[in-house]
């Protein structure tokens, strides 16, 4: 195998490829990157659960394929000097030069590499790089780290029409976004749990402007754009019927500023921490919010103007997921729903289209 290439190209899809490397296992050739020079050059990293490939173009002078250490060829590309990089390898020795630097290392046979597994098209999608990379970042939060219910470590895809909403849900908390899609083929309705660790992985990817099209197929789910394509296994089992766990029709509506709130739930949280934990208490009057807590180190408060009457509501919240939920928020000005003390919160836009729902369950209070 003998290829060049321009040194921030290669170092580019190598540091994209090895996000999907194994860290450890007990098969070698997974920790490191698959090389097969061809008509282009496409590198591939693949642990089992998600692949990345990335294609480059490169001048392939002999094609063959090799598997070389993801961290020590993507240490060597990245500090090479900016230049044309030359790998040729014989048997398994490969010699890397680029302007005055040379290396020979050791390769792995890549009949040693697992394959990575083709997806069957059933339905897809088109949706453009920044929607899906804001609708990933504003709803990934929610993912569910809990084992125990392994579909809701995933977050949901549900193509309706022509629209897409993308739901993640921890038993806690519940996140949602819908956008429009710009195209899409195969059935009407359909949807797919995709594991919550790809996603962070396609949210990287997506850096650009490009149209991102994703791919249904019966076991695994396929994401490509422009030259990069990550596969990822479908998660199954019944995901929470999320339209029947969202409480409509509540009777206290506040209007409130996303930033302002964010900052006087952050001041109140500073003397909240990992061994000190304790929960907001938050009490809606009317034109305004007073949030308390009380822990060992002492007490806070503070006070946050908000449209509407709270009723004298008194409710109690985990800061970190009201938080979570209102920095993930695509809008400004916000309305938050309640029923009753023991009742979820829903937030949801104050204006415009219900383009997202964020719902937080509140946190039992001791008696003053």
């Amino acid at each position: 195998m003998k290829f060049s290439c321009e040194k921030a190209l290669l170092s580019s899809a190598i540091s994209t490829t090895s996000r999907a490397v194994a860290a450890k296992s007990s098969i070698p050739a997974m920790e490191g990157i698959l090389i097969e020079a061809g008509e282009t050059l496409r590198l591939t990293g693949y642990n089992l659960e998600t692949g990345i490939q990335a294609s480059v173009p490169a001048e392939v002078t002999e094609p063959g394929s090799l598997v070389l250490s993801a961290r020590l060829f993507g240490e060597i590309i990245r500090k090479m000097p900016d230049d044309v990089v030359v790998v040729t390898s014989q048997n398994y020795t490969v010699n890397i030069t680029c302007g005055l630097a040379k290396y020979d290392i050791l390769g792995t046979d890549p009949e040693e590499f697992p394959e990575l597994p083709s997806v069957d098209q059933q339905n897809a999608l088109t949706v453009a790089q920044p929607v899906l990379r804001s609708m990933i970042s504003q709803t990934l939060f929610a993912v569910s780290d809990n084992e125990s219910r392994p579909v809701h470590t995933g977050s949901l895809f549900e193509v309706e029409g022509n629209g897409l909403t993308i739901v993640s849900v921890d038993g806690y908390r519940l996140a949602l976004r819908h956008e429009e899609l710009e195209e899409k083929k195969g059935a009407d309705t359909f949807s797919f749990v995709v594991p919550g660790s790809a996603l962070s992985e396609v949210e990287k990817i997506c850096s650009g402007e490009d149209a991102v099209t994703i791919i249904q197929g019966e076991r695994h789910i396929l994401f490509q754009t422009g030259d990069t394509v990550l596969v990822c296994r479908r998660l199954e089992g019944d995901f929470l019927a999320y339209r029947n766990a969202i409480p409509r029709n509540n009777p206290i509506k506040i209007e409130v500023d996303a930033r302002t709130l964010l900052s006087s739930i952050d001041r109140v949280s500073l003397i909240i921490s990992e061994k000190l934990k304790s929960p907001l208490r938050c009490m809606f009057g009317d034109g305004a919010v007073d949030i308390t807590t009380k822990t060992a180190i002492g007490e806070a408060a503070d006070r946050c103007p908000t449209g509407g009457d709270g009723g004298g509501l008194e409710i109690g919240f985990n800061n970190k997921y009201l938080m979570d939920a209102l920095k993930a928020a695509p809008a400004g000005r916000l309305r938050m729903e309640f029923t009753s003390g023991v009742a979820p919160c829903v937030i949801l836009p104050a204006e415009g289209e219900e383009n997202f729902v964020y719902m937080v369950l509140p946190v039992r209070l001791k008696a003053n």
